[in-house]
């Protein structure tokens, strides 16, 4: 359950920065962020704060390689949809939730990973260690 929450945040995260809709925080800055400039700025700094907690924790545990991994797992898993048909790249929408999708993933796989490793190995990170 831990894992889907942190999932849930991260596409949450990237939706509400940006999604092809109109409900989002690029395009209500683009509309109206010059009347509500002091809200634009709070809630962009909000925003960058949770994109600052879910990068640094997912560069700290897997890793700029580990990242380009899960991207390049999730990729090969889109194409494998892709070859058999089930998945259409023809509507650029559904293609910018493909992609909201993906790197929610991997910010939620960065953010859970020390967890899963701490449950698989049984051994405890340095930062984990409580004295």
């Amino acid at each position: 359950m831990g894992f889907l929450m942190r999932w849930a945040f991260a596409f949450v995260l990237l939706a509400v920065t940006f999604n092809p809709t109109a409900y989002n925080y690029v395009s209500w800055v683009r509309a109206y962020g010059y009347m509500n400039l002091s809200i634009a700025v709070l809630l962009g700094l909000l925003l960058f704060i949770g994109y600052i907690i879910y990068l640094r924790a997912t560069l700290r545990s897997i890793g700029g390689l580990g990242m380009l991994l899960v991207i390049a797992l999730v990729s090969a898993c889109l194409w494998v949809l892709y070859d058999f048909g089930i998945l259409r790249l023809d509507n650029p929408s559904f293609n910018t939730w493909i992609a909201i999708l993906a790197l929610s993933f991997v910010l939620g796989i960065g953010l859970s990973w020390s967890i899963f490793r701490r449950a698989v190995s049984g051994q405890a990170d340095v930062d984990d260690v409580e004295t």
